[in-house]
């Protein structure tokens, strides 16, 4: 009471400086304890809130004019605030602006806020807030704007918010996770012009109640799961520019009165969701669109031609539908669209979308920055005039009937970063031009069948970030070393399956900055350069099914971040360098199918990350270590090594025996006594030699020149003299000559002393590796017996007239079967090889009786390919092993479907429709890898009950 009097007693001056004295304390102090649950304490942004000025003078802050001045607005947006937001923040009841946006603030929002009533604008987007949205906001009933935005929120989105923020204009809570239904309630906002809930994980459908809201200007609910048909009402926002519902679940058609209905639309983007019918052709009155983005749906019928109409068209997305467009109907709005001066993008594309790519594509406006031609049936070239289309910046054919070759006008694009002609059927060579296109960042050109060497002109592309040239086949010549240079080839460089040969340039060294290698399936040669090493942020190195040699290089040691190395199928030699074990990021090793020797590095158990390898067919041996990822390997991933022993259990080999033991431990033995060892070894040897050498110019001195050898020593065969030879083919002649190979030629022979003609192949003595070839095929035709297989008479080692060397293989003269057309060719050789196949897995001669009329072993493999494939296979394929289970019967069925194909393929009558020989040889390697995995997945099945070693042999049988 008496303090009441004193306060009374005291002038009215004095009060309302205490007033503003406590009114000062209270907000500084909210905003010093603001800061203080800052990290660092908000600095730098916040470094002048101090006591040299008046609160109301701090960075962000401002405060009302009248006195006691209070906080009114708080504008710290992207001021690099980290930390928390302080609960305190609610003691600003004066508060109508809150904007923290873009910053890195985290934590809940607090409940706090909903104390701030007078709060109109609060913006929060664009941090890591996390938590439940706070319902209690629902107090702030001046709210007009709310956008959180961009921040990491989850839970339903509260109901209140469109019961009591009657205000409301704009709420945008786009990318974040909030779940559940879209609140019914919000239809109660009579003043909502902006409501955006895209990228969230929305389900159920959307309210119809909405559609009562006629401020509505921007509606945005892409990428959701919200299902169901868009309600009719929406269609009467008179006021919309912006509708958004493209990623969801959507079904529907578009109403036919679209256009009359949103004559203010701008963006209309309905993709990727299950919209059907036609695109009302009402659609060209809206004047003002920009963006129609219509893919992935199921729309149908024809493209309205009216398009053109739309004059402020920048973006047009058709692509992933069931439009209908062919070459007597479809076509006509491409014309339509050159009079939209402002077209940007436009993507076409889908499952009916067909007949050939209409010339007047290149009309289109040079504004056209992006062009997608994907997924359909699209025929016909690539303009040759694309170089008029000179805004592109990305030009994408994908998947296409596309064929011809590359427009030598595509170099005008200068502005081109992306170029995707990948999948389709283009052909020829790969223009020079190219290397006009300074700022291409992107080049995908695989899948197709382009030839010829790789243009040097590529290595100008100084921007090129990756390249993909792979898996055409016929690109030849060597690896341009102007390409290795390239500064900017970082992602991949991936020239995989093609038929490029020598060897890998030094300059491999140069791709420093390079993820991935990949030149798989070529003819490359030689020695993997040192160089390679210095390639110091490589992950995949995969040169695997080419021809190189030498050692693997000890050096890769030195690129730490190797995630994968595929050496598979080359003529490596020497040891597995232990250095491989320094790799240690190595996940997976491939080094199947070379000639490498010696022991398996124990050292490769200590890679921890190490999943996958593969070290079969080669010539290892000794102890298989039993630690890392050799825990977990097959037996699969050692096949084909004989020598090898031990392992963990499931590999299923042998025990070592004692001697491997020893073996082992001589390794580690000391650098002297190894040193004595192999002293003492060669000299014992070289003595060996001596005496072996010997005893063969003994026994060549006892044989006579010119000797027929019979091929087995159980047969006995007619010897004929190379000058019977010589007559026989009247002095090999041109005229008798069938044919030339890689080590000799074949000529036909007329013996007087035979009743049959005769084809004989002379071996060339100056052809290296001849005079193996000859042991080869003589030890071949010794044990072969097939009667699709000509039959061998006999063989001849002698000299010729000249005194040279002369080796000869004679058999029975078989003609050709060449199809249609008679001429020696290559074409004529892929017939004979077709008949062949067909041959030996049907078990039928083309000459059997079955065959009559129109009917022939071509036609009979081709009317039962894979329904009936089993049925026509030769039964004796199942003599050594009947397939136990349907899983084996089907795999077999697809090996059998495979070469059907390939045997029809290559024996059409027509020759040019007959498969390249280098196709069919690759399609024949690939044929017996597949069966080879399957089969020694069967070994590998059937172990326990069957002879290791036999088992070894015949999947090192199956793979020569």
């Amino acid at each position: 009471m008496a303090m009441g009097i004193m306060v009374m007693s005291m002038p009215w001056s004095l009060v309302a400086v205490l007033m503003i004295a406590t009114v000062r304390a209270g907000d500084e102090a909210t905003l010093l304890d603001f800061r203080a649950q800052l990290s660092d304490g908000g600095s730098p942004a916040l470094a002048s809130w101090n006591d040299s000025a008046h609160f109301c003078r701090w960075e962000g802050v401002t405060c009302s004019h009248q006195r006691p001045r209070r906080v009114v607005e708080l504008r710290l947006n992207s001021t690099g605030l980290t930390g928390e937001l302080s609960p305190a923040i609610g003691n600003l009841t004066f508060l109508r602006t809150l904007d923290l946006s873009f910053n890195w603030l985290n934590g809940e929002i607090h409940a706090s806020l909903g104390c701030l009533q007078r709060l109109q604008r609060l913006y929060l987007n664009d941090n890591a807030f996390s938590g439940m949205f706070p319902a209690n906001l629902s107090s702030c009933a001046n709210m007009i704007i709310l956008g959180v935005h961009n921040n990491k929120l989850g839970g339903r989105i509260p109901g209140e918010l469109g019961e009591k923020l009657m205000s409301l204009a704009a709420i945008s809570l786009s990318n974040n996770s909030f779940i559940g239904p879209i609140p019914a309630s919000l239809a109660n906002l009579s003043y909502l012009q902006n409501l955006d809930l895209s990228y969230n994980q929305l389900v159920g459908s959307i309210p119809p109640g909405l559609g009562h809201i006629h401020s509505m200007w921007r509606f945005s609910i892409f990428s959701n799961n919200l299902s169901g048909m868009i309600p009719p009402s929406l269609y009467n926002w008179s006021s919309l520019e912006f509708f958004e519902v493209g990623v969801n679940i959507l079904y529907g058609s578009i109403p036919d009165d679209i256009g009359d209905k949103l004559s203010k639309m701008k963006v209309l983007g309905l993709g990727e969701n299950h919209f059907t019918g036609p695109i009302p052709s009402s659609i060209s009155n809206l004047s003002y669109l920009t963006n129609l983005r219509l893919s992935n749906n199921r729309f149908s019928g024809y493209v309205p031609p009216t398009l053109g109409r739309l004059g402020s068209l920048q973006k047009l997305d058709l692509d992933g539908n069931k439009l209908e467009v062919n070459n007597s109907e479809g076509w006509e709005f491409i014309s339509s669209l050159a009079n939209c001066s402002q077209l940007e993008r436009l993507s076409l594309g889908g499952d009916s979308f067909g007949g050939q790519l209409p010339g007047s594509i290149v009309n289109l406006s040079t504004t056209l920055q992006k062009f997608y031609l994907m997924d359909s049936g699209v025929s016909g070239g690539i303009p040759a005039d694309i170089g008029n289309l000179v805004g592109l910046n990305l030009l994408a054919i994908v998947n296409t009937s596309i064929s011809g070759v590359i427009p030598e006008s595509i170099g005008k694009l200068e502005n081109l970063i992306e170029l995707a002609l990948y999948n389709n059927s283009l052909s020829g060579l790969i223009p020079q031009s190219l290397g006009n296109l300074s700022q291409l960042n992107r080049l995908y050109a695989y899948y197709g069948n382009l030839e010829g060497p790789i243009p040097a002109s590529l290595g100008k592309l100084k921007n090129l970030f990756v390249l993909d040239l792979s898996t055409n086949y016929q690109l030849n010549g060597s690896i341009p070393r102007e390409i290795l240079k390239l500064p900017g080839l970082s992602w991949y460089l991936d020239l995989s399956y093609n038929s490029l040969s020598g060897t890998l340039p030094y300059e491999v060294g140069s791709l420093a900055n390079l993820n991935q290698l990949i030149l798989s399936g070529n003819q490359l040669s030689g020695k993997i350069p040192d160089s390679i090493q210095n390639c110091i942020v490589l992950e995949w190195l995969l040169l695997d099914n080419n021809s190189f040699e030498g050692s693997i290089p000890r050096l890769l040691k030195n690129i730490k971040g190797l995630v994968k190395i595929n050496l598979t199928m080359n003529k490596f030699s020497g040891d597995i360098p232990d250095a491989l074990g320094d790799i240690g990021n190595l996940q997976e090793l491939y080094l199947a199918h070379n000639n490498l020797t010696g022991l398996i590095p124990e050292v490769l158990q200590n890679l921890t990350a190490l999943s996958k390898l593969d070290v079969s067919f080669n010539n290892l041996q000794g102890e298989v270590p039993h630690g890392g990822v050799f825990r977990n390997i097959t037996y699969i991933a050692v096949a084909g090594n004989i020598n090898l022993c031990g392992g963990t259990p499931q590999i299923h080999l042998a025990p070592c025996s004692t001697s491997s033991l020893l073996s082992k431990k001589r390794k580690k033995m000391s650098k002297t006594l190894l040193i004595s060892l192999a002293t003492a070894g060669a000299i014992l040897l070289s003595l060996s030699l001596i005496l072996v050498v010997w005893i063969l110019r003994q026994k060549l001195k006892r044989k006579q020149k010119g000797i027929v050898q019979s091929i087995n020593a159980g047969e006995q065969y007619e010897r004929i003299s190379y000058q019977a030879l010589f007559t026989g083919t009247n002095g090999f002649s041109e005229a008798n000559l069938l044919g030339r190979g890689s080590h000799g030629a074949v000529y036909k022979c007329d013996l007087d002393s035979a009743d049959q003609l005769l084809a004989v192949k002379v071996f060339n003595p100056l052809q290296s590796g001849s005079s193996k070839s000859f042991q080869v095929e003589c030890e071949a035709m010794r044990r072969i017996r097939h009667r699709c297989l000509t039959k061998i008479i006999t063989c001849c080692s002698s000299v010729d007239d000249k005194g040279q060397e002369f080796k000869a293989l004679v058999f029975e003269f078989m003609p050709n079967e060449y199809g249609e057309g008679s001429m020696v060719s290559s074409q004529g050789d892929i017939y004979s090889l077709g008949i062949l196949l067909l041959e030996m897995f049907t078990g039928r001669s083309p000459t059997d009786d079955t065959f009559r009329d129109s009917l022939d072993l071509h036609k009979f493999a081709e009317d039962a390919l894979s329904k009936r494939t089993l049925e026509i296979a030769d039964p004796t394929i199942w003599l050594h092993r009947e397939p136990k289970d349907k899983i084996a019967s089907s795999r077999i069925q697809q090996c059998l479907v495979s070469v059907f194909r390939l045997s029809i393929s290559c024996s059409k009558k027509q020759p040019l429709q007959r498969t390249l020989i280098r196709d069919a040889a690759v399609e024949m390697h690939a044929i017996r890898d597949a069966y080879l995995v399957f089969d020694c997945e069967l070994i590998q099945e059937h172990r326990e009950t069957e002879e290791p070693l036999l088992k070894t042999l015949e999947c090192m049988i199956l793979q020569q």
